[in-house]
């Protein structure tokens, strides 16, 4: 129920006073029975009234259409009210608008009619005419023919034809709350007007439908009454235009944005010519023409009921023959430009080109439409209508009135908007309306455009400040984006240029974006973005939306050179996957080359990895980016494929151009591998020809096997680069073997062809395949070593090699050793050795110490640890016989050494390893780099003896399983073995050719440890046996050639 009375106080006292003094005038004594000749002496007191009333909104439009809204609807409801005889005791308490209706007297549809005219509330009376029932409609419709019909004068045809064009484009349902209180008067159960809207197709078609009927059935009866050529216009687009849509269309016309803006145009040109008011209002006549666009597309939703095809073409032509005899269709100059005439000529238009293909069920019908397409055919002929010339200023105009104020379908004219270039280049007002409508283009496809359209303004605009409001405008309109949005806008901004925007821009446009980009990284690398992500990639991807290059480049550098940027970077990369997106299609892909980003990291790979920490970040900056997302897609911001193509295979397939870059490709290469693939899916570099890829790989493993003695124009492999080989290998052949073993059929041809491609490598390489290889092949190894070891020959086999003669047996068992833990089990399982023989285990002691000297320079850490692990087995096992001298003391303290023995026996195995390798025999056997590495190899052994020996004396545990009292013999042992290891590593030391820094650094950890312990265990010796032990240790180190190490270790020395 409306609560808020219609009309307050002193208001509605204007509205009784106008019809209370217009009831004394009538001459019948009362409205209820006037008629329509007394209007002009009984109607000027209510006219009075309305006029004073809808003046209260202050002259605004908008206020006297809702104020003679109101005041017609308490002029209808009292009409009803008399008509339907309504209850006084159910009415008060039910109807909102008694309490003005009591004070009226009673009224006839002539008082209703004339005010509708008179007040010029056509417009008013449709809508509120759209808000009834349709069984209301229909019966208000009927009336209004009724009166219409009856001593017709030109307003009366005027009313009838403009209701009649009003409901034909019209809607149903109102929305207002006073329409629905309106409604709600032509029915006993206030509820029955909530469902106004919801209607019955067949109510429809036997009801509201007919109301097409009754004006058809009007004009017939008016014909003759019609005596101007602007009203026979208006009656016949009436009619072709109801029979266009509710026989000839069968479903709605789809415009385009031009062709709709075109016949706007024309509508609005037509509207602007007849305009009589001294401000033309451009927004009401776009309304008003777009009202009759929708409804000439839209077919009727059902027949009208009463009313055939062949009696409406029928009327139509009765029509054009009387009033083509009366000379009212003829052409002239006042006629062609009448926009009833232009209407009509497009009604004439339209049904012409409806039935040239109009087939109709049946022959009577069928003869209909040809007799209305020959004559409206002919009156064609003479209806030259003079349209109004379109300029594109005009339709620009309208396209702006429709944006700026939300007019249907302002969504379709945006696109049109962004992208008509004329617009752009003639006129500044476009871009005030982009900025005053920002929401409305905040699209992807608009802000493309967009980007076109400055760029082409760029080129032809000599006002800067234009293009740069644009810029700007654009930029903005980019950062609004959701961020899915985000990423395809800046796929195709980099597709458009790798310089995005500025690669088409003029400089000044351009000036200041390197400070913008400064700013927008400096959030990140002060710590600012850790806190809030979303700021950070929003700013990033504000920069790369304008220049994607430099953007890249500086994100590159400074993931490079900052210390900790590259893990931010990183995730704000991965949140901006435009950014390093690629080309579906493996075609377009290989046109396009490399990703943006690659080739911007390849410039740093070129020229900035300088030190080992700037290669450590790149590493780390890559395989981030390579880690697949988060998201659903899952997918990477750099694939490891693009990693391998760009960054690996160039070095692997040239790895001489740039040897200190091998190590870092062999990293990023063992990354890649270890990611995983999403589930179900291949690995990546099955995709990337393994199989040569991995031969590759062991063609580098090979050379690396002879690293010390290669000539100076071969290729170079670092012991540092044959680890990671190694470790590539290994893992590449577990990648491959699980692809392998799902289709082996399909891959037995290039399994076979790798097994023959290594043969001619080093032997070893193959061991490094096994994960690939599976149960397909034996081991093969050189015949010596089978001699030394009894392998099963069901898994093991023997080949000839000529470097590998008699008695090298225990070399080759070495070798194996260093390969893998099973492997090294295995040698160890298999050794053939009688441990009750002294002479076996001593000839066994001098082989190994041999094998041991010819092999350590070619191992690396790794692989020397395992060849120390092996040794240690031994020695625990009694295997391997080293005896131990007292050659660095006088006398042998009283001491239990058994627990201390395996390292005691390493440390001069490994002591007679380089007394072996440093006599005069083999003094030119490795350049300096191998001695260094021998070196490195070396001090690695000792410190792991040093762990071991602080473990124990940590744990104070002795053979017997007897704890030992802290500061008791225990460590007495413990630095009596330091002192041991020290004056080995000395030794060596002084043999070794060069300065070998790692064995001074391992020296000064010895000294270390005993100044520790020393300082744990006070009571461990005496002052006396401390100064003899420094006094011994300071003797050892008088031998060292640097002056400056042997400083350093004697002040050290002094110390303890």
């Amino acid at each position: 129920m409306f609560e808020e009375p219609w009309l307050k106080g002193e208001m509605a006292a204007v509205l009784q006073g106008g019809f209370l003094l217009a009831n004394n005038l009538s001459e019948t004594g009362s409205l209820g029975a006037m008629k329509k000749e007394e209007w002009g002496t009984v109607g000027r007191p209510i006219i009075d009234s309305m006029k004073e009333l809808c003046g209260q909104g202050q002259g605004e439009h908008k206020e006297e259409v809702y104020w003679g809204k109101r005041v017609l609807c308490i002029i209808w409801s009292k009409l009803l009210e008399k008509e339907r005889g309504r209850d006084v005791e159910t009415s008060w308490k039910e109807n909102a608008l008694f309490s003005v209706l009591s004070q009226l007297p009673d009224i006839n549809r002539t008082v209703l009619y004339e005010v509708v005219k008179s007040m010029d509330f056509c417009k008013i009376y449709v809508e509120l005419l759209l808000c009834l029932p349709p069984v209301d409609l229909c019966v208000e419709v009927e009336h209004l023919v009724q009166y219409a019909s009856t001593d017709a004068t030109p307003e009366d045809v005027r009313l009838l034809l403009e209701v009649w064009r009003g409901l034909w484009r019209g809607s149903w349902g109102g929305t207002e709350t006073f329409s629905s209180v309106f409604a709600d008067q032509f029915s006993d159960a206030p509820s029955r007007a909530s469902k106004r809207a919801k209607l019955d197709p067949e109510t429809m078609t036997s009801s509201s439908n007919s109301v097409l009927f009754h004006f058809f059935r009007a004009v017939r009866e008016i014909k003759d009454d019609i005596h101007s050529s602007d009203a026979c216009c208006f009656a016949l687009s009436n009619c072709l235009d109801s029979i266009y849509s509710s026989y000839l269309l069968d479903q709605p016309v789809k415009l385009s944005a031009h062709e709709a803006l075109d016949r706007l145009a024309v509508e609005v040109a037509h509207a602007k010519e007849n305009n009589t008011k001294e401000r033309f209002d451009l927004v009401k006549a776009i309304c008003e023409a777009q009202k009759d666009l929708t409804a000439v597309e839209t077919p009727s939703k059902v027949k009208p009921a009463g009313l055939t095809f062949t009696k409406a073409a029928q009327t139509v032509l009765c029509l054009l023959q009387l009033w083509e005899d009366k000379g009212l269709l003829k052409a002239s100059e006042n006629f062609n430009h009448s926009r009833n005439a232009v209407t009509l000529s497009n009604s004439i238009h339209r049904v012409l080109q409806s039935l040239q293909k109009y087939s109709g069920p049946e022959t009577e019908e069928r003869e209909s439409a040809n007799e209305l397409k020959n004559a409206l055919m002919k009156i064609s002929e003479f209806l030259t209508v003079n349209k109004p010339a379109k300029k594109s200023f005009d339709t620009a105009s309208i396209a702006v009135a429709i944006i700026d104020h939300r007019l249907e379908g302002f969504q379709l004219f945006a696109p049109l908007f962004v992208a008509e270039l004329s617009w752009a280049l003639d006129s500044s007002e476009w871009i005030s309306c982009l900025e005053r409508n920002k929401t409305v283009f905040k699209q992807r496809e608009h802000l493309m455009k967009l980007v076109s359209v400055l760029i082409a303004k760029c080129q032809t605009d000599e006002d800067i400040q234009n293009c740069r409001r644009l810029k700007d405008l654009v930029v903005e309109l980019f950062c609004e984006l959701p961020m899915s949005d985000k990423n395809d806008t800046l796929i195709d901004v980099t597709h458009l240029s790798t310089k995005g925007m500025h690669g088409h821009l003029p400089q000044a446009l351009t000036e200041g974006f390197s400070e913008e980009l400064n700013l927008a990284f400096n959030c990140i690398i002060q710590g600012g973005a850790q806190s809030n992500y979303d700021l950070a990639v929003s700013a990033i991807a504000r920069v790369a939306f304008q220049n994607p290059e430099a953007t890249l480049r500086q994100c590159c550098h400074l993931a490079v050179a900052n210390v900790g940027a590259h893990v931010h970077l990183a995730k704000v990369l991965k949140r901006l996957p435009g950014l390093g997106a690629q080309p579906s299609s493996e075609e377009e892909r290989r046109k396009a080359g490399q990703s943006l980003l690659c080739r911007c990291m390849q410039e740093i790979v070129a020229h900035r990895l300088s030190s080992s920490q700037e290669q450590e970040h790149f590493l780390q900056f890559l395989v981030a980016l390579m880690e697949p997302s988060s998201g659903d897609s899952g997918r990477s911001f750099v694939p490891p494929h693009d990693t391998f193509q760009t960054f690996i295979l160039p070095h692997l397939s040239c790895p001489s151009a740039h040897p200190y870059r091998l190590e870092l490709c062999l990293r990023l290469l063992q990354s890649a591998l270890l990611l995983k693939p999403p589930d179900d899916s291949t690995h990546w570099v099955m995709d990337c020809s393994p199989f040569p890829l991995l031969y590759c790989l062991c063609q580098l493993l090979s050379e690396s096997c002879r690293c010390w003695g290669v000539a100076s124009e071969a290729v170079h492999v670092s012991m540092e680069a044959k680890e990671l080989l190694t470790s590539v290998i290994g893992t590449l052949s577990e990648v491959m073997g699980k692809e392998v073993a799902v289709a082996p059929s399909g891959w037995s041809r290039a399994l076979f062809w790798l097994y023959h491609k290594v043969e001619a490598l080093d032997w070893t390489v193959r061991f490094h395949l096994k994960a690939l290889w599976g149960d397909h092949f034996k081991n093969e190894v050189p015949s010596s070593l089978l001699d030394v070891c009894d392998l099963p020959e069901q898994e093991w086999s023997g080949m000839k090699l000529s470097q590998y003669g008699q008695g090298t047996g225990l070399l080759a068992w070495l070798e194996c050793c260093t390969l893998s833990e099973p492997v090294q089990k295995m040698m160890l399982d298999h050794l053939c050795l009688d441990v009750d023989s002294p002479d076996s285990v001593g000839m066994f002691s001098k082989g190994l110490l041999v094998a041991l000297s010819q092999t350590l320079a070619w191992c690396t850490v790794g692989e020397w640890a395992r060849v120390v692990q092996a040794v240690k087995r031994l020695l625990s096992s009694g295997r391997l016989h080293v005896p131990y001298s007292l050659e660095y003391v006088d006398f042998l303290p009283l001491l239990d050494l058994r627990a201390f023995a395996c390292e005691l026996r390493l440390s001069v195995l490994l002591l007679r390893v380089f007394q072996l390798l440093c006599g005069s025999s083999c003094a030119d056997w490795l350049p300096p780099p191998g001695w260094a590495h021998a070196g490195r190899l070396y001090a690695s052994s000792i410190r792991g003896a040093l762990d071991s020996l602080e473990a124990k004396a940590q744990a104070g545990t002795w053979p017997s399983g007897e704890p030992r009292p802290a500061g008791g013999a225990g460590s007495q042992e413990v630095l009596f073995v330091l002192t041991q290891l020290f004056c080995h590593v000395m030794h060596v030391h002084v043999m070794m050719p060069g300065q070998a820094e790692a064995l001074f650094l391992c020296a000064l950890e010895i000294l270390t440890l005993y100044e520790t312990l020393q300082a744990a265990h006070p009571k461990a010796s005496s002052s006396s046996e401390s100064e003899n032990t420094r006094h011994f240790l300071k003797t050892i180190t008088d031998n060292l050639d640097n002056d400056h190490m042997k400083s350093v270790l004697q002040q050290k020395i002094a110390q303890l």
